[in-house]
């Protein structure tokens, strides 16, 4: 009778136990279903909470966001898990029919906007740039008035015809020479005088950037010494061109010009004047620091190998400053007179080779799927403000479902609209991998089979709208680059670093660092509400995030060439300081491989872009190190899912002409592809039931030495990306004894297996048993005697 009663009070001990009816006290958190915006509260014992594992393809225009939080300040040990599932998860998204056209609503918002329409960022941009003599004046054509119909006829709608101006010009078909994307090199520039060093004409460039510190050697502009009208910038073709037209911007600064004249020469001693009719040419310059002003000559300008641009008036108080691209066609040459002339090489890819715009992309992306239907799956994570999807293009052997053991890559591009390089250059991509894998090319077969890839060329399609009505030259520095709400979404994500290093503080002045987090560490409430200022492209990358399990990712940018790692934030708002995060030497192992195969990066003989060199560190470096950027992409990733992202500095012109798209593409054809493929470094496996042999979602993964943990996601699998080297791995689970083992990783280019078999904890099998209503086994009812 002494043994039943004991044997009974430790069965109520361990069932109150197990289900937290005794408990040193209760967090109250919240659940947030994927699809819903209603918030529940759930009273748990445990700190972590569990969200719903529905999937959705909805339109972001209400917060898709999975978060948790806190009432009390112990959000700080809260942590959002990936959805926990039973069955084997689908990680997809809806697939897109491309085939059907995009709603007439959002095509006459995006496209057939009245100038009032626009934003007020994109109104205040114009193309100035009109041939003319002194003052030109514009010229309106007449506009007819709409034809009034009997009133008997039911009257046709006529629209009234929009005045045009008479000569507005377009891009010419000349290309750039390219002083913006220095293939002009700096010896090729000249002036008549300089003010220093820093203003020199090798600063002449279009869309060049200036240092921070007044009077540094990386200034924003060509200025001429002397203010009178001889002075000049001249720029060297080194063979005969037939320039079409200039391009002019003020300086980085406060200081600009407004009128230039333009002559030609052979030889540098005889110059000839651009003009216009029988009177030399004066064309209008910039009337503002940044908007690019186009100015084109006569369809019989001059043959020449040098060009000059000379400025013939400026603001008052002011000086002489300027920057400039020159466009122009290169003429034959049959002779090879030029042959010693080092030319860059474009591919021998068959791809295409230009700028695509919302309706081109559609139809390329279309294109590639009926190409590679077996391998390719097209779907859409959200809506822009304007109604434009933000479509993906999924690349596997089995597209639409996520496999067992096989992790997941993402490439992002256009996160600033106006930086468009990535764009193509992901289009380009995923051309290519079709073409390739068709071809039985075993690199990207293995790629294909072994990985499932997850290519967004659009982050920001509203911001790459209005930069492509401007063109590659003429949107300038800033034209498109926030959103068409004028967020910029680069820190539009919720700032996690803050919630950890408060974490950190926090339990260091408690001395209590059992329940510190150091990942999926929750979104804060404040970030989630209708109000918070986040922009719906946002919302979705978020929701993206959290219902695939990523492993990789590369964030694609322009203007500048370079690698950047996380942290990007400094922790104390210093302008600038090394941040790393607890995986850093892997971090820099990623931007290596990067910048390592990028052939502009790695080319010693390179220039400095702006007003950093980074090949002082070999072209890669730590964000928060260049500059802070609060709410970072990069940094999100790391701190709420288990994906390593960098961010890729593409090159020095933020929308190169589509003449250098080929260049480009062999510039960044190999380390898009051997990036890729780091997805399969370091650990993977699945953790497992022992007695089930099911596959157990949400164990952490623990690496000894590094401060920084991963979770299993729904059918038991992980991934651990690591430097070659022995580890000490320890995986823990609600409900299981913690299991540890040493793992090895190699050097080759494949994952070590590393896999884990937990057993449960007697508190876990005596809560399912009697959850199922059983009897007590007879090792179990031994273990409780013990």
């Amino acid at each position: 009778m002494a043994q039943s009663l004991y044997f009974t009070f430790v069965l109520s001990c361990l069932i109150c136990g197990s289900y937290g009816l005794v408990s040193s006290g209760t967090t109250t958190v919240r659940s947030v279903d994927y699809n819903a915006t209603t918030v529940t509260p759930i009273e748990r014992r445990d700190s972590t909470t569990k969200p719903s594992t529905t999937q959705s393809n909805k339109s972001t225009n209400a917060p898709a966001v999975r978060l948790t939080s806190t009432t009390t300040s112990k959000v700080l040990t809260t942590t959002t898990r990936p959805p926990k599932t039973t069955t084997t998860a689908n990680y997809s998204f809806n697939t897109e029919d491309l085939n059907e056209g995009i709603d007439k609503k959002v095509e006459k918002r995006v496209w057939n906007k009245e100038p009032e329409d626009e934003p007020l960022e994109f109104a205040k941009w114009s193309t100035r740039s009109v041939k003319a003599v002194k003052k030109p004046k514009k010229i309106w054509k007449k506009v007819k008035k709409p034809k009034v119909l009997p009133k008997k006829r039911k009257p046709k709608v006529v629209k009234k015809s929009k005045p045009k101006i008479i000569g507005r010009p377009s891009l010419p078909e000349c290309p750039p020479l390219g002083l913006e994307s220095l293939r002009v090199k700096d010896p090729q520039l000249r002036a008549s005088s300089y003010k220093r060093r820093g203003l020199g004409p090798h600063r002449g460039r279009l869309n060049i950037q200036s240092g921070i510190e007044d009077g540094d050697i990386y200034d924003g502009a060509w200025c001429a010494q002397y203010e009178d009208k001889k002075q000049w910038l001249e720029v060297d073709a080194r063979r005969p061109t037939r320039f079409t037209g200039v391009i002019l911007q003020g300086r980085s600064s406060i200081w600009r010009s407004v009128e230039v004249t333009v002559q030609f020469s052979n030889d540098t001693l005889v110059w000839q004047p651009a003009m216009n009719g029988t009177k030399e040419a004066v064309f209008e310059g910039n009337q503002d620091t940044e908007t690019p002003v186009l100015a084109l000559f006569n369809e019989s300008a001059t043959v020449a190998r040098y060009i000059r641009i000379n400025p013939q008036s400026w603001y008052e108080n002011g000086t002489i400053c300027l920057r400039a691209e020159v466009l122009g066609c290169t003429l034959p040459d049959p002779n090879n007179i030029y042959a010693w002339q080092q030319t860059e090489q474009g591919t021998k890819d068959k791809l295409d080779f230009r700028h695509h715009n919302y309706k081109e992309m559609r139809k390329l992306m279309k294109s590639v799927t009926e190409a590679c239907p077996d391998i390719t799956h097209i779907y859409s994570i959200g809506k822009s403000h304007m109604g434009l999807k933000m479509y993906v293009m999924e690349i596997s052997d089995h597209p639409g479902k996520h496999e067992l053991g096989e992790p997941e890559f993402r490439y992002v591009a256009g996160m600033h609209g106006n930086e468009a390089l990535g764009r193509e250059l992901l289009l380009n991509l995923m051309q290519y991998i079709c073409q390739e894998y068709k071809l039985g090319n075993q690199r990207i077969v293995r790629l294909v089979k072994e990985t499932r890839i997850h290519l967004l060329p659009s982050m920001n399609p509203d911001g790459y709208e209005m930069a492509f009505k401007k063109g590659s030259e003429l949107a300038g520095w800033a034209l498109g680059r926030y959103s068409y709400q004028g967020i910029d979404m680069n820190h539009n994500f919720a700032d996690l670093n803050k919630v950890m290093w408060d974490a950190i503080e926090f339990d260091f002045q408690n001395n209590d660092k059992s329940k510190l987090i150091n990942h999926y560490i929750p979104i804060p409430e404040y970030y989630t509400s209708e109000d918070a200022f986040v922009a719906l492209e946002t919302r979705a990358v978020i929701n993206w995030m959290q219902n695939i399990p990523f492993v990789l990712s590369a964030n694609l940018h322009g203007g500048e060439l370079v690698v950047t790692y996380p942290f990007d934030r400094t922790e104390d708002w210093a302008p600038h300081d090394d941040t790393p995060t607890p995986d850093n030497s892997f971090f820099r192992w990623l931007a290596t491989v990067y910048a390592s195969t990028n052939q502009v990066m790695s080319n010693p003989d390179r220039r400095p872009c702006h007003n950093e060199n980074f090949q002082r560190y070999n072209n890669i470096i730590n964000g928060a190190n260049w500059h802070t950027v609060q709410g970072s992409m990069n940094d999100f990733s790391y701190l709420h899912t288990n994906c390593f992202d960098v961010t890729v500095e593409l090159s020095c012109d933020k929308f190169p002409h589509a003449s250098e798209l080929p260049i480009e593409w062999e510039n960044n054809k190999e380390s898009l592809l051997i990036y890729m493929e780091q997805v399969h470094r370091g650990l993977k496996g699945v953790i497992r039931d022992k007695d089930t042999e099911a596959g157990i979602a949400d164990a952490i993964i623990k690496v000894d030495d590094i401060d920084h943990h991963i979770r299993s996601v729904a059918d038991g699998d992980y991934w651990r990306l690591l430097n070659p080297g022995e580890y000490e791995v320890t995986v823990s689970a609600e409900g299981y004894n913690p299991s540890t083992r040493m793992c090895r990783v190699m050097y080759e280019h494949y994952p070590t297996i590393c896999d884990f078999r937990l057993t449960k904890t007697p508190k876990q099998r005596l809560k399912e048993i009697l959850a199922k209503g059983g009897k007590l086994p007879k090792d179990l009812q031994l273990r409780l005697r013990q």
